[in-house]
Parts: structure tokens; C-alpha cells; sequence
């Protein structure tokens, strides 16, 4: 494969899902503060929900980060 072509889909892949990531919890974020000031009295659950989500979201772009890796340290050797 050809050096070039290898380079622009690792920063292809962690740049969208990065921004992606980003895009998505901030959503995640304005939308529990909205809940949050509905309902004050579940703020607690809400945040813990919150957390899990925000894990799960940043879990896809630590994979992303992992595959750009391998693109770059595997596939060009």
C-alpha cells in the first residue's frame, strides 16, 4: 500500500471520531444539564448516567485511536 494513502485514513479515523466523540458529548452534556435543572431531585442519577455515557463515548474514539495506530505502526512495515 502506499505510504500516503495509509497516513490519511489514520487521521481520517481519529480526526472524524474525535470530532465525533466531541460533538457527542457535548449533546450528551447540555442535555443532562437540562434534566437536571427540570429536575433537581434526580440530579444525582443523572450524573451517574451522565458518566456511563461519556465513557461509552469516548471508548469508541480510544478505538478509533488504536486502529489509526495500527495503521500507521503495523500496516507500513
Amino acid at each position: 500500500m502506499e505510504l500516503g494513502l495509509i497516513a490519511i485514513g489514520a487521521a481520517l479515523a481519529i480526526g472524524l471520531a474525535a470530532g465525533c466523540a466531541a460533538i457527542g458529548i457535548g449533546i450528551a452534556s447540555g442535555k443532562a444539564f437540562e434534566a437536571s435543572a427540570r429536575q433537581p431531585e434526580l440530579a444525582g442519577r443523572i450524573q451517574t448516567l451522565l458518566f456511563t455515557a461519556i465513557v461509552f463515548i469516548e471508548a469508541t474514539a480510544i478505538y478509533a485511536l488504536v486502529v489509526s495506530l495500527l495503521l500507521i505502526f503495523v500496516v507500513i512495515k
